[in-house]
Parts: structure tokens; sequence; C-alpha cells
């Protein structure tokens, strides 16, 4: 499918889709997609699913366009239970973040909702015994009765696997569910956030972190707002933010104290009170945060919107962008359905001058930042047809053609675009659509 669109990345049309590609009812959950992640490169995308599986993905390069391939697969994470709090642990990854690449092997994090794993991903080549005292490789040799004739086993390469080791595991240091990890600009740190705290963590030390939020309330009765989402800048080390339920964004400054509660800039924007009602916390809980390349603009989803905020100007954002302004009639059904409470990520692209997030019935959305381009296309079987379904939109996030005569009935919940990634040098994007891994490319 493809959706023609006004911004200068050109149409985009669907590129691969990895998965059962057939029409299949009866999905297993642990085949659910919960993460995507290129690395720093576009070279390599890995993604995490429900069963606690990393597949990684390498670009074929015998391909001109831009074409992924199957590398390998292994399993990340394992259930378990802890016993102390009668709590089962879901294997279920929730992020991967992949560390910039020092030599031959891949490094990456993987995380579930307690316990953080480094691992190391590597060619090994495998080796067997060629030749011995008793054989030569073809044939079989008489036993050797004299020292002279006595040799060395001699090894030879015989194939190369790629192998997956965990070569660090940080464990114990959360006690609520971890949303979000985020590597530092200096390559040796990274943050972990969960519902209360941000931890910050030496990648070579896997016994101890730092302490650098914690919103806890003596009275956890008194609680009136969990962390959603934590992210380090890009550029400056010692800068990093995170989100709240209340739809608020804090930049925090390490250089400021130890212990960063108190924030630098805070950015978030007033609900006009005529527009209040029973669900106006929920959908102004904001699902995720990220920088920009540059990290001049954040960008920031909650339910019904995606905004770009300037890091220079706390009073409003630059842009509102309005995803899910149609279902602003349905948020009672939505709440029935636990729909309300749905993640949705976003990304800037590698050039800061587009955003991506999806929407519901496998539809996603990509605007430009400064114009009004838009394209909505649809994650879909169907995608293998390269039907057309979008239009050029209307400034400020209008609902285009490509929405506009859909009716809300026949929207299918169940379907949704909760997860992608943008790649850092090119117009492709990887989108996870349940158990099917989509990428779709511009010119």
């Amino acid at each position: 499918m493809e959706s023609e669109s006004s911004s200068t990345s050109g149409p985009w049309r669907f590129a691969q889709c990895f998965g059962d590609k057939g029409e299949v009812d009866d999905i297993t959950e642990a085949d659910i997609i919960s993460t995507v992640e290129f690395d720093h490169t576009g070279d390599y995308l890995a993604t995490g699913d429900k069963g606690g599986r990393v597949v990684l993905f390498e670009r074929n390069e015998s391909k001109k366009a831009c074409e992924y391939k199957f590398y390998t697969e292994f399993q990340s994470h394992e259930p378990e239970f802890d016993y102390l709090k009668s709590l089962e642990i879901e294997e279920k990854i929730n992020k991967i973040k992949w560390c910039k690449r020092q030599n031959a092997a891949h490094f990456l994090l993987s995380t579930n909702d307690k316990t953080i794993k480094l691992w190391k991903v590597f060619e090994k080549s495998i080796k067997v015994v060629a030749q011995n005292n008793h054989h030569d490789g073809q044939n079989p040799l008489p036993t050797p009765v004299s020292r002279a004739a006595l040799r060395l086993p001699l090894m030879a390469p015989q194939d190369s696997i790629v192998a997956a080791v965990p070569r660090k595991i940080y464990q114990n240091a959360h006690a609520y569910h971890i949303n979000s990890i985020s590597i530092n600009s200096d390559g040796e740190t990274y943050i972990s956030a969960d519902d209360l705290r941000v931890n910050l963590w030496n990648l070579s030390i896997s016994d101890r972190s730092f302490n650098i939020v914690d919103i806890k309330p003596v009275n956890m009765e008194e609680l009136t707002e969990v962390i959603t989402a934590a992210e380090f800048h890009p550029v400056h080390c010692n800068m990093f933010m995170y989100s709240s339920s209340k739809g608020t964004i804090k930049l925090a400054d390490m250089r400021d104290q130890a212990l960063c509660d108190k924030h630098a800039k805070q950015f978030e924007e007033e609900e006009d009170p005529t527009n209040r009602s029973f669900f106006s916390e929920i959908i102004s809980s904001i699902s995720d945060v990220r920088f920009s390349r540059d990290g001049r603009y954040i960008l920031a989803r909650d339910y019904l919107s995606l905004k770009i905020w300037d890091v220079n100007m706390e009073s409003k954002p630059l842009r509102t962008i309005n995803i899910h302004d149609h279902l602003r009639g349905k948020l009672c059904d939505l709440y029935e359905n636990d729909c309300i409470f749905d993640k949705f990520e976003c990304n800037f692209s590698g050039d800061g001058k587009h955003v991506l997030t999806g929407s519901y019935h496998n539809y996603f959305r990509i605007y430009d930042v400064n114009g009004p381009g838009e394209a909505v296309l649809q994650a879909d079987k169907l995608a293998f047809k390269a039907k057309k379904i979008g239009g050029a939109a209307g400034k400020g996030g209008a609902k285009n053609n490509g929405m506009k005569g859909m009716n809300l009935e026949t929207i299918d919940f169940n379907k949704k675009i909760l997860h992608g990634s943008w790649h850092p040098r090119e117009n492709t994007i990887a989108l996870a659509a349940t158990n099917n891994l989509f990428l779709y490319s511009a010119a």
C-alpha cells in the first residue's frame, strides 16, 4: 500500500513483511511483537516479543533496495516468580536498545518488567578435528607404531554460527515494572525507569545502580502520578527527560544534584477547563517521549495527540497533531474495553523532518514537522497488493482522506500499531502489527 504525501520524502511503499502472511484467527500470545528497534547504523533491526524472544535482522547487501533478512534469534527472558511478593514476572520484552558498535560483536540491552540484560551477539566459528593419528580427514590411517609417525590433531573451521550470550544481568533494582531504558551518549551509562523511579547504571557494573529520580510519596495513598517513559539527551550526557501520567515532561540535569527530583525544565500544556471530563486524566497521560537526533526538539505522544516541543520553549508546544480526534465520542467504549490505556509509541525520522506514530485498524501516520504533509497508511496483509489508501492532508493534522471515509463502527481495535522504529539514515520504517513485522520505504 502507498499513500501520496506532500512531504519531500516521496510516496511511501510497502517493502517487506516478516511473520505469518496468511490470515490467522488464533494468534499465539507469545508471538505478539512488543518492541522494535533499529541499531545506530540501520544495518540491523531487533524485535522483542511477549514470549521473551529477541529476533535480529540484518541488511541484505545483495539487494539494491532497503531489504532485511533473518540474522539470529535467542531467548532473552524466561517467566519467573517473585516468591517474596507472590508475583509472576512475565517474560515479555518491554524494550530493546542497541549499544554503539565498538568491534565485530553487537551489544544490546533487553528488559522485561524487572530484569535488564546486556547481550553480546557475535559470529562464532565452529572447529572440528580434521586430522589425527587414526584419520587424515578422508581416509582411516593405520595405528602409528613409532614416535616419528605420531602427529598432532589438526583443527579446521567447519561452520560459522551466530551466538548470543548474556554478558551482564542487572536485577533487583526496580520494585515496579520497568517501562523504559535509554543508553547515554557517553556509551558507558544508561538509565532504566519504572513507575516511580529512574535509576542510573554503568554498563560494566551490574550489582549496583544510583537512584536519580524518586517520585514515590511517603504515603502511597497520596500517589497522584507515575513515570511513563524516560530518555537520555542524544548529545549532552548530563541531561535526560521523563514523562508522567499527568501529561508533563520534565527535563533534568544531573550536574545540578545527585537526586534529580527538582527538574530543570517542565513542558506541560494546560487543558481547556471546558473540555474536562472523567477521561481527561487518562487521555492526557504521555505514553512515549523522544528527542530529535540533535536534541533540540521533543516528541510526545498521548492517547489523542502528538506534540512537538522546542527544548528552549516551555510555554506551549510548537505543534499539536490530532491523531484520534475522531475517537473522542467513543471514549466510554474505549474505557470499557481497556483500549484507552493503550500505549502508542512515536518516532522522529533520522533527519528530524518527519514524525511517525501508530493508530488502530493497523493504521499508522507520518507527518512533516514543518509543513502540512501527512501520509496515512495501513500495515495489513493486503499490503502485498500495494493498494493506495491515503492522500495529502490539511494543515494541523486534520483528518485526511485515509480516515474520513472510515466508519467508526468498523474499526478493529484489536489491530493496532503500538511499536515502531525509524531507520537512522534513510526513510525506512519498521512497524509491529500484532505478530507481523512490516517495513515501509520512501524514495
